[in-house]
């Protein structure tokens, strides 16, 4: 039972950053997790990522994708440490511009 003493449970709801940067509610979680001061994306099971964490400075500029496409759309770059060759692609792109 939920506090209203209802057995109707809500799923969770997540916060994602979508192309545009701004945040929506879904209903699923990210796939993708960033960092917004730095603007990288990565896998959620990221060492790096997970080092931050737990030193503590990370959490509070942490931001939550759908999927790679929008993490690139929204301007943020592949992690170089879980996605390297990712980040090699992205890399090579970008010293093309």
């Amino acid at each position: 039972m939920n506090l209203c003493g209802s057995s109707i449970s809500t799923p969770p709801h997540y916060i994602l950053l979508g192309a545009d940067q701004r945040y929506y509610n879904s209903d699923t979680p990210g796939l993708f997790g960033g960092y917004k001061r730095g603007k990288i994306y990565g896998r959620l099971d990221c060492p790096s990522a997970l080092r931050a964490i737990e030193r503590g400075g990370y959490v509070k500029h942490r931001v939550f994708f759908a999927n790679e496409e929008t993490a690139l759309a929204a301007g943020y770059r592949p992690c170089a440490i879980c996605m390297p060759d990712k980040y090699k692609e992205w890399k090579s792109s970008y010293l093309k511009r």
